[in-house]
């Protein structure tokens, strides 16, 4: 990891960069879980389709949480 850009070079700062990079992780791993998810439907694996499917929502809620959050702060 590099040192603390702050802005200067990107334009945007570390806390609202973490923040985007937060609401993009969130939503490429809904998107990963739910490959995982099919897979194990494939092989009948309830307990892991179920386990999945967790995942997979408490992602959405992270994503959903953090783009609420970017809403409210790129105005500024």
């Amino acid at each position: 990891m590099t040192s603390a850009e702050g802005g200067q070079v990107t334009g945007t700062l570390d806390k609202d960069y973490n923040l985007i990079w937060f609401t993009e992780a969130c939503l490429s791993n809904a998107l990963r879980l739910q490959t995982y998810i099919q897979d194990a439907e494939r092989t009948g694996d309830d307990e892991l389709v179920k386990f999945f499917q967790r995942a997979q929502g408490e992602s959405r809620k992270g994503a959903e949480q953090a783009k609420e959050l970017l809403a409210g702060r790129l105005g500024r």
